[in-house]
């Protein structure tokens, strides 16, 4: 199966603490890194991660909040300094652009590369990347300024031939693309051979969604149906839901029935606030709801 994992950088909140970074993550498809949002320290974090900065072509910036956000120009400079000549492409809410513009003109003055912005309304679902094997979609998502999740999506896989009865049929090599799609076979005299004796079903594809900074917002969970992991926020325990009101954040139980609602396979929660010396308080009430729940941490890598 290739490749589909998901690097955790940091899981704090806008406060810093002495035992998380700044929320950022790298989503490696197929050996193709994506990082989302890029908060202080995040290129160190790559560094300690073993992760290679010649894969990563694209970031997506969740929100245009400093934990979000603050690590891109050390990054982009890093970048500059190791010589890279392939174009980065940043995706993010309006305002970027304009506001590290000037930055990178004080700072970066003799770039080696491009760096390529694009904008994207969070007001809506939309698709923003793809390629050959993957989707990458906005999830609208409901916080102090404008913010979006997003949803990465493998393409399906083209069933899998089963050479003996190719072979069995001499079925010739120019067919073999439309019987992968679909097709069936109809042999020289006219016999159908049917599809699913040609072929078996493909690994089903994966997805994973991530959901951060946002208050609970119920009107996500169709868009999230039958995601196979989920990063929710998780800022605050119950205990103190109206901080989390009160600030557009979620807490551990609103993130498992957002997982729970969307028949999730598994739960990742992040963004801890700095009043908890232990998540795992928010862990034990996440799980309570939904129990294929991880807490995430620094260093940590899921298999999607």
């Amino acid at each position: 199966m290739e490749k589909f994992e998901v690097y955790i950088l940091g899981c704090g909140s806008a406060l810093p603490t002495t035992r998380h970074f700044s929320t950022s993550q790298v989503v490696n498809v197929r050996d193709k890194l994506y990082m989302i949002d890029c908060g202080e320290g995040a290129q160190l974090q790559f560094r300690k991660m073993h992760l290679k900065f010649s894969r990563l072509n694209h970031i997506f910036i969740s929100h245009l909040h400093g934990d979000h956000c603050f690590g891109l120009l050390g990054l982009i400079s890093t970048l500059n300094l190791l010589g890279r000549t392939a174009e980065l492409h940043i995706h993010s809410p309006r305002g970027l652009e304009q506001t590290i513009a000037s930055m990178l003109d004080f700072f970066c003055r003799q770039m080696t590369y491009k760096v390529l912005f694009h904008e994207f309304d969070t007001s809506k679902a939309e698709l923003i990347f793809e390629d050959r094997s993957l989707t990458v979609t906005t999830i609208p998502l409901c916080h102090r300024i404008p913010c979006s999740g997003f949803l990465f999506a493998e393409k399906p896989l083209p069933n899998h031939i089963v050479r003996s009865m190719t072979d069995f049929y001499g079925i010739p090599v120019f067919e073999l693309n439309r019987i992968k799609n679909g097709a069936d076979y109809v042999t020289a005299d006219g016999t159908v051979v049917p599809n699913a004796r040609l072929t078996t079903p493909a690994t089903p594809p994966r997805s994973y969604a991530y959901c951060s900074d946002t208050a609970y917002k119920p009107d996500i969970v169709e868009q999230l149906k039958g995601v196979d992991l989920l990063f929710h926020e998780a800022t605050f325990a119950q205990s103190d839901l109206p901080r989390a009101k009160e600030t557009f954040h979620s807490t551990a139980h609103q993130a498992a029935q957002i997982a729970k609602d969307a028949e999730a396979r598994h739960l990742l929660i992040g963004h801890f606030s700095a009043r908890y010396d232990d998540e795992k308080v928010l862990l034990k009430e996440a799980a309570e709801l939904f129990p294929h729940t991880t807490l995430a941490h620094e260093m940590l890598c899921v298999q999607v």
